[in-house]
């Protein structure tokens, strides 16, 4: 159970944002027009193996946050040019119809991009991401299909459904909206677990689109509830929850959020799988927290239930004060800002480092965090 003990975080958190200022800064600087996606003792690296692409948003991403936070002119200028060179290059990917990823992609770069500048022309760049992550949606069974296979979902695919939504709402597509619909549908009914822990993958009859089987590729068991995964689910629900309004997906996010509170470990951060057997020597996965900590601030904007909307945002704030007193990459060196992340345990990638999503969530949660107006006690 999370303690929820707490003092005045902000200048801790202010602190944590201008470091990670400082280190996309220098990165730009050091090794420009490179996307990261984890490091290796500390420093990205272009030679490590990716698994699959999924993560060339989230360095731009976080320049997007910048220019849109409170900065003085000149430098929020700064950042929205620097944000604008690294997400241009991406655009081409509006048509890569391989991989189920293109939210993360597009929702951090291009929809921020929108969000600042109304720009159609960024919007029609969105809209065509969205159109070519819907064909990857199967009638049979209900769902967007991962990179994997047809026959495959991940909980993965409750993060980019965001993009279907937007492209829905936006163009009045009946097509798109029930597409995501039934993606977030699915995924409610067969990723997530009456306890509200959640599997990786859901494996289904490509024939008939019968659910066969949990399933996963990166947690630790198919019965077990991996750790980002449940951070996938909490943010990915209560995104869904606020474009659509169906009181089962915040239900959802609910139930995983509770999950996560009553399972995890009193400082907020989890090991890399809530069921791998440890002595408290097990990994922890640092990105899990941080896409948490910002999922929970979402679940916190949108439920009905004020007072638990509260607790959400206590526990969230906690989660960055662990983050923030423990996990900073402050070493000269390193060029991360969180270190302790896991991508993907199994093939050893990325465990104990730093990694790009990470990052970019911390950054998105601080951001939110910072904007409060009253500090929470």
């Amino acid at each position: 159970m999370i303690d929820l003990t707490s003092n005045n975080d902000h200048h801790l958190f202010l602190d944590a944002f201008l470091l990670g200022q400082r280190r996309v800064r220098s990165l730009i600087e050091e090794d420009p027009d490179f996307y990261p996606m984890y490091t290796k003792d500390g420093k990205w690296r272009h030679d490590l193996p990716p698994w699959t692409y999924w993560c060339d948003g989230f360095l731009p991403g976080m320049m997007w946050i910048f220019a849109a936070s409170d900065l003085e002119e000149d430098e929020a200028a700064w950042w929205k040019e620097q944000a604008i060179r690294y997400t241009a290059p991406l655009e081409p990917r509006k048509h890569d119809g391989d991989v189920h990823d293109l939210g993360f992609i597009f929702m951090s770069t291009f929809y921020r991009w929108f969000e600042l500048t109304g720009d159609p022309k960024v919007n029609e760049i969105l809209l065509e991401a969205a159109r070519t992550l819907s064909t990857r949606f199967q009638p049979k069974g209900r769902y967007l299909a991962s990179f994997v296979s047809e026959d495959s979902m991940f909980i993965d695919v409750i993060m980019n459904v965001g993009l279907v939504f937007h492209g829905a709402l936006d163009t009045s597509s009946t097509v798109l909206m029930d597409a995501a619909m039934q993606t977030c549908l699915t995924a409610r009914r067969k990723l997530v677990r009456g306890d509200g822990s959640v599997a990786q993958e859901g494996v289904f009859d490509g024939a008939t689109g019968e659910f066969l089987r949990q399933s996963t590729h990166q947690g630790y068991r198919a019965d077990s509830c991996w750790s980002r995964g449940l951070g996938w689910a909490i943010y990915g629900f209560s995104n869904a929850f606020e474009y659509c309004g169906d009181a089962r997906l915040v239900l959802t996010a609910e139930a995983c959020a509770d999950f996560y509170i009553h399972h995890c470990p009193s400082d907020g951060v989890p090991f890399w799988d809530f069921d791998v057997p440890h002595n408290g020597d097990a990994p922890v996965d640092t990105s899990a927290a941080a896409i948490t900590a910002s999922g929970l601030f979402k679940l916190a904007r949108v439920i009905p239930d004020i007072t638990k909307g509260h607790l959400y945002g206590q526990v969230a704030r906690k989660i960055l004060r662990t983050l923030c007193e423990k996990h900073l990459d402050t070493e000269e060196d390193h060029q991360g800002i969180l270190r302790g992340g896991v991508y993907h345990m199994h093939q050893k990638l990325g465990v104990n480092e730093s990694v790009i999503w990470g990052d970019y969530y911390f950054m998105e949660a601080l951001d939110e965090a910072l904007r409060v107006e009253e500090v929470l006690p």
